[in-house]
């Protein structure tokens, strides 16, 4: 069984991705955070997104994995742990342009199709239920008033990070990045057309874990 969800940044997705695995039992797959890794990687060997030669030899390096320790979801790349590395802003507008070049998603598409085979998965990010995993089946499309996305982005890098975030800057930040996101010419984010939208604006988290929870049952 696939489940996606769906949705631009700060809308909560990761958050209800990981409990809706853990209620239902089942396996998370955080899309995002391959391209974020990606990013860094990138950045740490001033590779740039025009640089082809080089973006190609990356990607043929590259290794991501996805380890649980002490309950805890690390994200490794290679043999480096860089799962709070990989969730600053700076790197996250970085994973946005990479996510527009097409080498780059197809190599990332197969390797989320290579995690998930023959397994029952959450899969979390911006294009899931479109292009990833057309055939999933359960898609939710989650979303929420940019101001609020700000917030809620704002607050988890001060919980990361330990310091204070301008959240007009992140919230600039955001539009930003929903503007590369949506008109980027390789798998522009939009909601699938048969995915369940959900505004989470003025909904909490629980809200969120029932409706997704309820559909599932309901149809199961």
């Amino acid at each position: 069984m696939i489940i996606t969800i769906d949705g631009p940044s700060g809308v909560g997705k990761g958050t209800i991705a990981k409990i809706i695995s853990e209620k239902l039992n089942i396996k998370y797959l955080d899309s995002g955070a391959m391209y974020r890794a990606l990013a860094l990687y990138a950045d740490m060997h001033n590779i740039k997104e025009n640089d082809s030669d080089k973006l190609k030899k990356l990607l043929i390096d590259i290794h991501i994995q996805f380890i649980n320790e002490d309950g805890i979801d690390k994200v490794y790349l290679n043999t480096e742990d860089v799962t709070d590395e990989i969730r600053t802003n700076e790197i996250s507008r970085l994973a946005s342009k990479f996510a527009s070049l097409e080498i780059v998603r197809g190599i990332l598409r197969e390797m989320q199709k290579r995690i998930v085979r023959k397994k029952d998965y959450v899969a979390e990010g911006r294009d899931m239920g479109t292009y990833v995993f057309p055939e999933a089946n359960y898609k939710f499309y989650l979303d929420a008033d940019p101001q609020i996305r700000a917030e809620r982005r704002a607050n988890q890098l001060e919980k990361i990070l330990g310091i204070k975030v301008n959240k007009s800057k992140v919230l600039e930040e955001i539009n930003e990045r929903d503007e590369l996101d949506k008109t980027r010419a390789i798998c522009p984010l939009h909601p699938a057309e048969d995915s369940v939208i959900i505004d989470t604006s003025e909904l909490s988290i629980d809200n969120v874990v029932n409706k997704i929870s309820d559909r599932i049952i309901i149809d199961g």
